[in-house]
């Protein structure tokens, strides 16, 4: 199962980018898909880590309260960067990340970059240095809002 959603998965990256729809390159697309499948497949690497198709429906949860949050944190950034005083306040904090899993873990250092005005500098097993605008932005994450959700988009709630 997981080998033919690769297959499928690189098949529409594939069109996305190729943007031809003739019958040639659409075989060469599927071939190149199933080759690169293949390959996958023979190095090992075709395991929950490497495809995480268990994921798929908490990430279609999960990416649209991300991009809200990106949305509502680059609205913050834009009024401290046209305030002529600058209200910042950099500060770097050590999070504690909920997640067990590395994809987990990397979810949330990589959410975390993803909003503006935050950055996860350094990760330590389950320890995100977190560097941070302003420090509300940093308090922001040590309520646990982004912590709770990536870990119900990794399949524990709670």
């Amino acid at each position: 199962m997981r080998q033919i959603s690769l297959l499928i998965v690189l098949f529409l990256f594939w069109l996305a980018l190729s943007g031809h729809y003739t019958p040639l390159l659409l075989s060469i697309g599927a071939i190149s898909a199933a080759l690169a499948a293949f390959a996958a497949l023979r190095m090992r690497i075709l395991d929950p880590e490497g495809h995480p198709i268990e994921w798929i429906a908490g990430f279609f949860l999960y990416l649209p309260w991300l991009v809200l949050e990106i949305g509502k944190s680059a609205w913050v950034v834009t009024k401290i960067i046209l305030n002529p005083r600058l209200p910042i306040s950099p500060t770097l904090r050590v999070v504690k990340a909920g997640q067990r899993s590395a994809i987990g873990i990397a979810t949330f250092a990589n959410s975390i970059t993803l909003t503006p005005g935050t950055i996860t500098v350094a990760v330590n097993g389950n320890e995100l240095t977190v560097h941070a605008l302003v420090r509300e932005g940093a308090a922001g994450l040590e309520g646990g809002e982004m912590d709770r959700r990536v870990r119900a988009f990794e399949g524990r709630a709670g």
